[in-house]
């Protein structure tokens, strides 16, 4: 028989939950995790496609986790069940069509003495990015993303930076803020190799070059790649979500699967509860949801002011993406030797093919030539996959949510839009792009599964037509404005009733494996 009273009940169960339903079971208040599919961790998803491959079906890669304040507050107690994370010493990497080729290591000034020996003279602009990032603009830049846009701590912070630093060092701040990447690298950048390193990790926040604020994320993201790693979880990510599980029910909260909220029950205004066909789960303190705006406003919260509604209705969304589990029977051959030991790197042209791809699929096109990441998990754990064997995990940010037809003219695209013949088609052009780098890649392959944005959509709720951001992080939807700017009682991660809270990766600080929007809701339920 389940127990339906709790003092917090939290609707979805992804990362972000599990960091609120944990932090808040630490402090002794109860939380309920309800999820709607049969698994917990949302986008953490491993499963063994192949006999003996450990794939990640969508989310693989944890630096915004362990550089960020959830992991600081529960390293002790994941490493008490045995979760373990791993780093292999390399970071990133980049293959050309033309075949120019980089490889990182986590290790800043060893990357400058790589770039610079690869385009000589950008070294320097990495080191001018990593100053910026890390020592100028770290206490408001990582002041920022780490508090709530709201609370009296981010104006705070505010205005001992304007005392600190003056009006006119906190507008160049903010015009840096706003520069697209594109911008940036024209004017710091000399050569294209440098920026096919670069620019596809502007494509890992949602945005692409061309887009306002790029600048600031593709460097912050690149740099933090470099400084901290592409770590992974030993034994895959499903570890950790096993890791979260039991810490939450050994502190006394709980988690059920298979149960999909319909609505949030109020009562004077205020929540108490939710209800799932005819059973009610009853919470005494607050009710925390990790969904869309669409979902929150559309279907779980009622009633809600029409400038709420009309808001939630007009949040966009974002790119497509694709996904494509390779499962090799023995280790890809590289021109350059050293690039089996990059847990992820791209195959990226220059700028304006990085540019160009992006504008392609916002057009509803799905691009002639596409930037690909390749994800090499084995290179970090070798438990993934049989001795001898390897995993490719690509992931394509660069693909319609809406499709309408293909820019090189080549596949057929119907009506239906994402239908397994279409994404079949995809994924050949997108390996066969791979394979000019990977003599061996064919006759490898023993498996192969392709996820086209509709099917990621069908694994996960949140994201929308294969919007992995769960939402178009661009400027008008970010910070103060994700998931929208203030709307009477709503701003930040509070909805119209006082005790529903709003997290994921459609709320601030964005998304990603990060934690930080659970982190800062349970700091604020007492």
């Amino acid at each position: 028989m389940k127990n339906k009273n709790y003092d917090v009940v939290i609707i979805g169960s992804g990362l972000n939950s599990l960091v609120c339903a944990l932090l808040l079971a630490k402090r002794g208040i109860k939380p309920l995790v309800l999820e709607r599919k049969a698994s917990f961790g949302g986008c953490i998803h491993t499963t063994e496609l192949f006999p003996g491959y450990h794939h990640e079906l969508m989310a693989s890669w944890y630096p915004l986790f362990l550089g960020g304040g959830a992991y600081q507050r529960i390293q002790s107690d994941l490493a008490s069940v045995g979760v373990e994370f791993l780093n292999n010493g390399y970071t990133t990497g980049v293959i050309t069509p033309a075949g120019h080729s980089l490889v990182l290591k986590q290790d800043v000034a060893d990357t400058i003495q790589r770039i610079d020996q690869f385009a000589p003279g950008d070294g320097q602009a990495f080191n001018a990015m990593v100053n910026e990032i890390f020592e100028k603009n770290a206490e408001l830049l990582f002041g920022m993303l780490g508090n709530s846009p709201y609370k009296w701590s981010t104006f705070k912070l505010l205005y001992q930076q304007w005392r600190k630093r003056g009006l006119d060092d906190l507008l160049g701040f903010a015009k840096g803020a706003l520069t697209p990447f594109r911008t940036w690298s024209q004017q710091y950048v000399q050569h294209p190799q440098t920026n096919a390193l670069m620019a596809p990790w502007v494509l890992h926040s949602g945005l692409g070059p061309q887009d306002a604020g790029s600048a600031l994320i593709g460097k912050l993201t690149f740099a933090a790649v470099v400084a901290g790693g592409m770590p992974v979880v030993k034994g895959g990510g499903q570890k950790l979500v096993d890791g979260f599980v039991r810490l939450i029910r050994q502190h006394g909260g709980e988690l059920y699967n298979h149960v999909n909220v319909e609505r949030i029950l109020l009562q004077n205004g205020r929540a108490i509860g939710v209800q799932s066909g005819q059973d009610a789960y009853y919470a005494t303190k607050a009710v925390v949801c990790n969904v869309t705006p669409t979902q929150l406003y559309g279907v779980l919260l009622h009633d809600t002011p029409l400038e709420t509604q009309k808001a939630a209705s007009t949040y966009r969304y974002g790119r497509g993406a694709m996904q494509i589990h390779l499962a090799l029977k023995e280790k890809p051959q590289w021109a350059d030797p050293e690039m089996i030991n990059v847990p992820l790197l791209h195959l990226a042209t220059d700028l304006d093919q990085v540019s160009l791809s992006v504008m392609e699929a916002e057009c509803g096109l799905i691009p002639r030539q596409s930037t690909i990441a390749v994800g090499q998990p084995v290179a970090v754990d070798p438990s993934r996959a049989p001795e001898g064997g390897w995993i490719l995990w690509l992931q394509i940010q660069d693909m319609p949510r809406e499709l309408k037809g293909d820019a090189a003219n080549q596949i057929a695209v119907g009506a239906e839009g994402w239908t397994p013949e279409v994404k079949e088609h995809v994924a050949n052009r997108i390996i066969n792009q791979l394979a000019q780098h990977i003599p061996n890649l064919d006759e490898a392959i023993i498996g192969r599964h392709v996820l086209s944005p509709y099917d990621l959509s069908q694994l996960n709720v949140n994201l929308v037509d294969g919007d992995i951001y769960s939402g178009a992080c661009s400027l008008d939807q970010f910070f103060w404005f994700r998931p929208f700017a203030k709307q009477g009682k709503v701003k930040g991660h509070h909805t119209p009733v006082a005790n529903v809270y709003h997290i994921g990766a459609s709320t601030h600080p964005g998304p990603g494996l990060g934690g930080g929007s659970g982190l800062l809701v349970a700091d604020l339920i007492k």
